[in-house]
């Protein structure tokens, strides 16, 4: 497959063309940001982390039964992906209160919920990703009901699995943030990522936090935290 022209760069990504129309080549960085790009940095090694780690959990979700856009890893950074137009609506779900969660009900941090909250963001960096819910998304045209419908079960699935794997490696699974695009065909793929980035994941024993939150909070050992997480979920490949 041969890499061509970058078409796109994002906070944690470059997306570059292939001489296959269908077919992209995504370039983990090691830059980090937080609070919609306000807060900038980097992560030593992230790129690589989170490029194997999504990898990994891609593969494992295809044999769950959840379709996403990964097709091959090609080296520690790079990857191949069918391409995908986003659906322009940021999955979140949260089992554990945290985050803008916590602040906004109210409710303190790490306290336990009586079932997993599924939201929705409107994907716009200008409007800083405003809170939207199923109307929203039909009477702006985000979505159509059935790809709601599909990107509720498959999300559903997908949380049931992710709280089983990282418990087996000591993490609490708080709350994650996906994405889901359409291929050529118009059909709905996971895409996007799955790593510290995306989750939050505390130690099951003292609630230690090991993700992106030690960035945004300045809680330092940042770079110690992911290769935890990336340690105890033995991911070599």
């Amino acid at each position: 497959m041969e890499k061509r022209e970058m078409l796109y760069e994002g906070k944690a990504k470059k997306v570059f063309a292939t001489d296959d129309p269908d077919i992209v080549i995504v370039d983990y960085k090691d830059d980090a940001t937080a609070f919609n790009g306000v807060k900038k940095g980097t992560i030593t090694g992230k790129g690589v982390i989170n490029n194997k780690m999504t990898n990994y959990v891609f593969r494992e979700l295809e044999a769950d039964g959840v379709p996403t856009h990964f097709i091959k890893q090609l080296s520690d950074r790079e990857t191949e992906v069918k391409k995908v137009k986003i659906v322009p609506l940021e999955v979140i779900v949260r089992n554990v209160a945290a985050g803008s969660f916590s602040k906004r009900m109210g409710v303190p941090e790490g306290k336990e919920l009586l079932q997993p909250i599924l939201e929705f963001s409107y994907k716009c960096d200008e409007l800083n990703d405003p809170f939207i819910n199923d109307d929203y998304a039909l009477a702006l045209g985000l979505a159509t009901q059935e790809d709601i419908d599909t990107i509720k079960s498959y999300t559903k699935k997908i949380n049931a699995f992710l709280i089983d794997y990282f418990l087996k490696a000591d993490l609490k699974l708080i709350d994650f943030k996906i994405e889901f695009g359409k291929d050529k065909d118009g059909k709905i793929l996971l895409a996007d990522e799955i790593s510290p980035d995306t989750c939050r994941l505390w130690d099951v024993h003292t609630n230690e936090k090991l993700d992106k939150d030690r960035f945004r909070r300045d809680l330092g050992n940042v770079e110690e935290a992911y290769n935890e997480v990336f340690k105890r979920l033995g991911i070599d490949s």
